[in-house]
């Protein structure tokens, strides 16, 4: 079975989910650890960073990369179109998504933590302790966004990042006024990106991810709770319905999603 390994939340291991749920692959999820599991990762695979598909000895870093793999390993339900105009769109828009959305929404998303302590402590893994959460939604946000701008993401950084968003996302919802999805009428790897990065602007309902009840539906504010962006993320709601799987219970022969730790 193929193996993924990711964080959960993750909006770039949440587009590799998205793309093997859209082909039909089964797969097994491998939670990394932040910091010590990545070390372990780089042992094994060669690549720090998540998310990295494992297809027997074969590593795939990167989602792109993964991505364009699975096109050719497993080329059933093709991710790209066969016209060369509709694939020159589909390949413009996966890197433009990759670019934009992924990596604005990750700054707008440290942003909303750092001014909601409650949604702070909601998003850390479940195996941390109390005390540990207690520790980090006590920190105050000003002083997270001090400590942020001397890394690119302090308020002004979210701010322009939000700024940016908006128009993606009014972008977005204009070229889905006319057609059921971004490049024609079929879906394709353009459409599994863009829906995939989105996921920390809103996280979807339904029973997508391993995330608190509570969080699902919720997001970054402005963004997620604009009506003005209402159509993008019903049209986003209804990618997940066509091709994600949902999760489902441990069977008693399944192996759950494996933490990865240094000996």
């Amino acid at each position: 079975m193929l193996e993924l390994y990711q964080f959960e939340l993750s909006q770039y291991s949440e587009k590799v989910r998205l793309i093997l749920d859209y082909k039909g692959l089964d797969y097994r999820k491998v939670e990394v650890t932040p910091g010590v599991g990545q070390l372990d990762l780089f042992q094994k695979s060669g690549h720090r960073q998540v998310p990295v598909l494992k297809d027997g000895d074969t590593y795939i870093g990167d989602s792109t990369d993964i991505a364009f793999y699975l096109e050719r390993k497993y080329p059933e339900r093709p991710l790209l179109p066969s016209n060369p105009r509709a694939k020159g769109f589909c390949l413009m828009m996966e890197e433009w998504a990759d670019e934009s959305i992924g990596l604005k929404g990750r700054k707008a998303l440290i942003g909303a933590l750092n001014k909601n302590q409650n949604f702070r402590t909601s998003v850390l893994p479940k195996d941390v302790p109390d005390f540990v959460k207690n520790l980090v939604g006590a920190i105050p946000g000003d002083l997270l966004d001090v400590l942020g701008s001397g890394v690119g993401l302090g308020g002004d950084s979210v701010k322009e990042a939000v700024t940016g968003l908006k128009q993606d996302l009014e972008a977005l919802c204009l070229i889905l006024e006319s057609q059921p999805y971004l490049v024609g009428n079929t879906a394709s790897l353009a459409d599994l990106a863009v829906a995939g990065l989105s996921m920390v602007l809103k996280f979807p309902d339904g029973n997508y991810l391993d995330i608190p009840e509570h969080l699902k539906g919720k997001g970054i504010p402005e963004l997620a709770d604009n009506s003005a962006y209402a159509p993008f993320f019903a049209w986003r709601d209804r990618l997940y319905a066509e091709f994600r799987q949902p999760l489902t219970p441990q069977s008693p022969g399944d192996a759950p999603p494996t933490p990865i730790e240094i000996e």
